[in-house]
């Protein structure tokens, strides 16, 4: 049987996860047939398997589902993880830039970009859900996916160029229609090339 989790979130998100009059924290236990033992004041929740528990992973998928919640996500987004091909990711900053409130600011100004801009083209081009709250950017999607993202935000806190960082998504998401439409048309990798100049 699978075993019992625990963790804590930000008390600023527990009200979140478990939603008026408790309806968050029941659709999460319905979905995922798992129960959440919520303490408010701490913040802790632990995660155990119901009795009619048939997913093997569920209490893993629903340890992430209330992670991704406590980092942000609206619960239905979050839910998005009790599926097989699903993954959350997260990006601690202070890995990134030290203790430093101010550069802490800085980066994460600069990962939303103006009007949120960037944060926008990001999630668009590399196809995932993101959430920037406290300390953390959080990704939700297809684990290829958030990999393209992860590594779009680490150029970012590296000091790249916004039109770099772009166009490293842009290259991304062509190679990836690209497999797209091989897998589609049944066509081996060697075994076909696109010109670029009929693109102008």
């Amino acid at each position: 049987m699978p075993t019992t989790e625990y963790l804590k979130i930000p008390q600023d998100r527990v009200g979140v996860l478990i939603g008026t009059n408790g309806e968050t924290r029941q659709k999460i236990e319905n979905i995922t047939e798992t129960i959440l033992d919520i303490d408010g004041e701490e913040g802790t929740v632990i995660v155990s398997p119901s009795e009619n528990m048939e997913d093997p992973l569920g209490v893993w998928k629903t340890n992430h589902i209330v992670k991704a919640i406590g980092r942000g996500f609206n619960p239905e987004t979050a839910l998005k993880l009790n599926e097989d091909d699903i993954y959350l990711e997260i990006i601690k900053l202070n890995l990134y830039v030290g203790k430093s409130k101010k550069a802490l600011a800085r980066q994460k100004g600069r990962i939303i970009g103006k009007d949120g801009r960037t944060r926008e083209i990001i999630i668009s081009i590399a196809e995932v859900d993101m959430a920037v709250y406290g300390k953390t950017i959080a990704f939700i999607g297809e684990i290829e996916n958030v990999m393209v993202a992860k590594e779009a935000i680490e150029m970012i806190l590296n000091g790249s160029q916004h039109k770099s960082v772009y166009s490293f998504l842009e290259a991304k998401q062509n190679d990836r229609k690209m497999k797209e439409f091989k897998s589609i048309a049944g066509i081996d990798d060697d075994k076909i090339e696109f010109r670029d100049d009929l693109d102008n």
